[in-house]
């Protein structure tokens, strides 16, 4: 029996609804639902999509579609806002998802049953907007009255009247129903959530509040929030689940229940108080319908403290219930899973957690410390060897407190353990992904880890750590999928995520539009009232061959002592600001102070002096440092491909030998292989 086969049943019954009414998509969809082969029901689920896209095209962006690719038009009716924010959504992740389907051996065969569920949620969406199209195209009451007597004939004057009568009554009822439309958001802007349809699943945990004596208890309270969120997360019937960072803006707040649900754009909401005393735990729980303030559940659970590990998947399922969410049997053993059964291994991990999301880079130490604890209590704890991995992997990633080829080779033993644990880890996944892109050059498995981390949910991954956004969004950059890079800028954006402006003035930057870019940078200091100095913005300047502008953001960061200041990577900026703008003397002394690093690695010396020196054209010491870089193992090396100041060397053979040799070239390759498969 196929995995999938629950999903196809429904398919089956939308096949009914459509057909003899859209004949293209009735093609595609029952191919789909008669197949067997995974390879196929891929194939046609993204046909159906194109069908759909395609038809959107023509009717609310008012043109044909041609060869343009779906995500560009998919791009184009969110950002003109012609179809709801969690149609989008799917058809985002059934496009994306659809195209394993031209690969059968580079596939997971439970992929195939997030693109049934996001087909199916879009399928009802257009089957509904068909409908109303049809409806507002029909013609208008009057016109079945034609002047079919003459208007002076006595004997028709009450007749006509009745006529008048009915064509104001006729024109009433459409006013009521467009009204009515409008209300429930069937037709018109899409934005308020109470204009929501009634069906959709979307909903935000609000944090637990603290009610214990003991404030410390605080880390337990936002735990229990975020494991809730990840259970809830874990539902694919759920549209939406607002995740543990967004919700956290709300933690003290007395805005009323309906204001938060319309700003979060859900229609439902669950709130709760945690109080432990003593060796018990009191936790109570309601959920709530905004709309009309009326409480759908509610429960208060007085247990043994211990029982606070399970106590949040018995919430996850009571609202899964409450709510009518169909749960497939993997879904609810995922939800029924506990992680450890060991307490103290548990609270250690909270701690872990909260430090994550409320402290700074001085905490990295004790997290790695609490963490460690933590498997010693249990050392079959996935979460803990995961966090451990990242933790490693991060503090010395960024800052180089330690190089970066020994970061990664020491946290890769942890996201192996979390994985032999449970293949499922989201975080494990994800720093798999981190190390096949900086430390192995593998690019394609990077990928399918990023993907996968995606599919898994990196939900808590968000909460404690959100920078990953951005990461995966530099990733995309760095193999110039500008298109899938600006998905994860806007995403970082919407969080507020330190970071998402450089990648959008990266990614302006690749696509030619560097007069709009530098506009960006100077609205973002006029905005925030900011001083200049700021090193990013040095950067991007350079990529933006602003260097006037460049050398004044840099040499402000490094008059106020900024401690990006100190790293290869922005002093390299530095040199070549002053090189660029003549100040020859300074930009030698410091790229001299670079070449004195060669005790470490860690910051990618290498590297940047080689950068710098292919932003000067001498391109013979660029290709010096760059080969001592490749030989180093630089992490660094992925953005040979797109970082402007590299364009210098690319009429040069060896340029290609290092494009080969850090794997940029199988990538190429890889892509390619999927594009004409697409094209079969």
């Amino acid at each position: 029996m196929q995995i999938w086969s629950t999903e196809i049943k429904e398919l089956e019954t939308l096949y009914t609804s459509i057909k003899g009414r859209f004949p293209e998509l009735e093609k595609e969809l029952e191919q789909l639902i008669e197949t067997k082969d995974a390879n196929v029901v891929m194939l046609y689920s993204r046909r159906c999509l194109e069908v759909i896209i395609t038809d959107l095209c023509e009717s609310e962006l008012k043109r044909p579609r041609k060869t343009e690719p779906l995500k560009g038009i998919i791009d184009k009716l969110n950002k003109e806002e012609k179809v709801p924010s969690h149609i989008i959504t799917s058809m985002d992740h059934l496009n994306s998802l659809s195209s394993f389907g031209a690969h059968p051996k580079e596939y997971d065969p439970e992929q195939v049953r997030p693109i049934l569920l996001n087909l199916a949620t879009i399928l009802k969406w257009y089957i509904k907007y068909k409908d109303i199209e049809i409806e507002n195209k029909a013609k208008p009451e009057e016109k079945r009255y034609g002047n079919k007597e003459p208007d002076n004939s006595a004997k028709y004057i009450g007749k006509s009247k009745k006529r008048l009568l009915m064509l104001f009554s006729g024109l009433l009822l459409v006013v009521i129903v467009i009204m009515i439309l409008l209300v429930f958001n069937i037709v018109g802007d899409r934005k308020s959530v109470s204009d929501k349809p009634e069906s959709e699943k979307s909903i935000a945990v609000l944090p637990f509040k603290n009610f214990s004596t003991d404030p410390d208890q605080e880390y337990m309270s936002d735990g229990l929030t975020d494991e809730i969120i990840n259970h809830l997360y874990k539902i694919a019937s759920f549209d939406k689940v607002v995740s543990l960072n967004s919700v956290l803006t709300y933690k003290g707040t007395d805005k009323k229940i309906p204001q938060i649900a319309d700003e979060l754009k859900v229609n439902y909401i669950l709130e709760g108080t945690y109080k432990k005393i003593g060796d018990s735990v009191r936790v109570t729980t309601q959920l709530i319908d905004p709309k009309n303030d009326k409480h759908l559940w509610q429960h208060e659970y007085d247990q043994p403290y211990k029982e606070i590990i399970s106590i949040q998947s018995d919430i996850a399922l009571q609202i899964a219930d409450n709510l009518k969410a169909f749960l497939t049997n993997s879904e609810l053993q995922n939800i029924r899973k506990i992680s450890t059964s060991n307490l103290e291994a548990y609270e250690l991990l909270q701690q872990a957690f909260y430090l994550m999301r409320t402290g700074g880079d001085e905490t990295g130490n004790q997290i790695l410390d609490l963490v460690l604890k933590a498997i010693e209590f249990d050392p079959d704890y996935a979460d803990a060897y995961s966090v451990a991995g990242i933790d490693i992997l991060y503090t010395g990633a960024y800052a180089g407190s330690k190089e970066i080829s020994s970061a990664i080779w020491d946290a890769l033993p942890f996201f192996e353990k979390a994985l032999e644990l449970d293949q499922n880890n989201a975080w494990a996944h994800f720093g798999m992904g981190n190390i096949n892109e900086w430390g192995r050059w593998d690019y394609i498995m990077a990928e399918k880890e990023y993907l996968k981390a995606n599919e898994l949910g990196l939900n808590r991954l968000e909460a404690s750590w959100s920078y990953y956004i951005i990461l995966i969004g530099e990733f995309y950059l760095k193999m110039n999928r500008l298109e899938d890079a600006l998905i994860y800028q806007k995403k970082a954006q919407d969080l507020v995520i330190a970071g998402s402006s450089d990648l959008l003035i990266k990614i302006n930057a690749l696509s030619g539009n560097k007069k709009e870019a530098y506009n960006y940078i100077k609205k973002i200091y006029k905005d925030s009232g900011e001083e200049q100095a700021d090193s990013w913005k040095g950067e991007e300047c350079i990529w933006l061959e602003k260097y006037d502008s460049a050398k004044i953001y840099l040499e402000s960061a490094l008059q106020a002592q900024h401690p990006d200041m100190s790293l290869p990577r922005f002093q390299a900026c530095l040199a070549l600001a002053y090189f660029k703008t003549k100040n020859y003397q300074q930009a030698h002394s410091i790229i001299q102070l670079i070449d004195k690093s060669n005790k470490t690695t860690a910051g990618s010396p290498e590297y940047y002096t080689g950068w710098y020196y292919s932003g000067i054209g001498e391109l013979d010491s660029a290709f010096y440092w760059l080969e001592k870089a490749v030989n180093k193992r630089s992490a660094e090396m992925p953005w040979l491909k797109v970082d402007p100041v590299f364009n210098s060397l690319k009429k040069d053979d060896r340029y290609w030998d290092l494009y080969e040799r850090t794997g940029h070239k199988a990538y190429d390759e890889y892509m390619a292989g999927i594009k004409n498969n697409k094209k079969r």
